[in-house]
């Protein structure tokens, strides 16, 4: 492991999380772990790109240097940016499978025993049967056992995620003032990417959403062009990124009247995030935040419906998702406990206020040693434009 100082962490916190990783490899009893998904490998060498489409994998022993498989291409990002000393890149005309392959044979013990991640966006079906298919002893899944580190975040993690609030907040502020009658969603989402960028934020996995009027209904919509006009809601979520850590949040602006729907559902909103951060603090089974939610939202006045999880955790992550709700995710089911270090966006938005209207206001927190904390401080009120 070579040592660094111009890696998003000192070198003691790569080295935590690669014992961590060998530690639970020995429990599963596995001789090699093979690493393919672009946050595992990020959290676990800072390496980080673009171009994850292509097969990259971490080939971690127990007992010696891992070694890298990059594209060709790629293999600067492992010697710019990370610790790690061993690669094997592999050309375009080349197979990154038979690479994998002969790595193994190479690096791990006679016949050992493989862990990889079945559950990875990017080692796909046909990669994974071809590795069956060359690989002809023990093959396991081992989903799981990085994520089980990221899911606590250390002090140090936490620090980063401030600085991808920063940049978030910034971006939405700006979207906020921006969101008047006459300009469209397309002037609002670029006043949100400009201001999150020099606020110093990078790419996030997901670009800002900003939905308008009628558009709100739309899950997961984001700017078409249209023109906002007088009496309209606007619906944004930001998610800031710093080194691929994200914090995000949902705001909305009104032009015009704020309406007795739209304050009530204002303060319903504000309400449950107030209650979840006094509920919030470590042994509190996750599933309780969802119940609270679920059950503040679900009594509204105004007609609107509760429709998703009440949030998820929530740090590194590559497009096309900000999330690691894969992992971990507020559900009413959930009985795993808080634990400090845990980070989560909490979304106890509203959809179809009065039928029409969806509207959001949520939280990135970090748990902490005796309740939690918001990463933000961006006021929750509804912006009120003048028509």
């Amino acid at each position: 492991m070579r040592r660094r100082d111009d890696m998003t962490f000192a070198p003691a916190e790569y080295e935590r999380r690669i014992a961590e990783l060998r530690q639970r490899m020995a429990q599963q009893e596995l001789d090699v772990a093979v690493i393919s998904a672009p946050d595992n490998l990020m959290y676990l060498t800072d390496y980080q790109t673009t171009g994850y489409s292509f097969f990259q994998a971490l080939v971690v022993p127990l007992d010696a240097e891992p070694v890298m498989i990059t594209r060709k291409l790629e293999e600067s990002n492992t010697i710019h940016r990370t610790w790690v000393e061993r690669t094997r890149p592999y050309p375009d005309t080349g197979d990154a499978i038979k690479t994998l392959v002969d790595v193994l044979e190479e690096i791990g013990p006679k016949g050992a025993r493989v862990g990889f991640e079945r559950n990875s966006y990017y080692f796909p079906a046909y990669q994974q049967d071809r590795l069956k298919e060359a690989w002809e002893h023990d093959l396991v899944d081992c989903y799981g056992i990085v994520e089980e580190s990221r899911v606590r975040k250390s002090p140090a993690e936490v620090e980063v995620m401030r600085r991808a609030a920063v940049a978030g907040q910034a971006g939405m502020a700006a979207g906020l003032e921006a969101a008047v009658p006459g300009v469209t969603e397309n002037d609002v989402a670029a006043a949100i990417s400009s201001a999150m960028f020099r606020a110093g934020g990078e790419f996030p996995a997901v670009m800002p959403y900003v939905a308008s009027g009628p558009r709100t209904m739309i899950g997961h919509s984001t700017w078409e062009g249209r023109t906002i006009e007088p009496g309209d809601h606007v619906f944004l979520e930001v998610g800031g990124c710093y080194r691929r850590y994200h914090a995000a949040m949902m705001r909305t602006a009104v032009t015009g009247e704020l309406t007795d729907a739209l304050h009530s559902a204002q303060e319903t909103m504000k309400d449950a995030l107030a209650q979840v951060r006094s509920l919030v603090k470590p042994g509190v089974p996750v599933g309780r935040i969802d119940t609270l939610v679920r059950e503040l939202i679900e009594a509204n006045d105004v007609g609107a419906q509760f429709v998703t999880r009440a949030g998820y955790s929530i740090g590194i992550a590559f497009p096309p998702s900000w999330d690691e709700g894969y992992f971990l995710s507020v559900m009413e089911r959930e009985e795993r406990p808080l634990e400090e270090g845990m980070t989560f966006h909490i979304i106890p938005w509203m959809w179809g206020v009065g039928g029409t209207q969806t509207v959001g206001i949520s939280d990135t927190l970090a748990v902490t040693a005796d309740g939690c904390e918001s990463l933000f401080t961006l006021p929750e009120d509804f912006t009120v434009h003048a028509a």
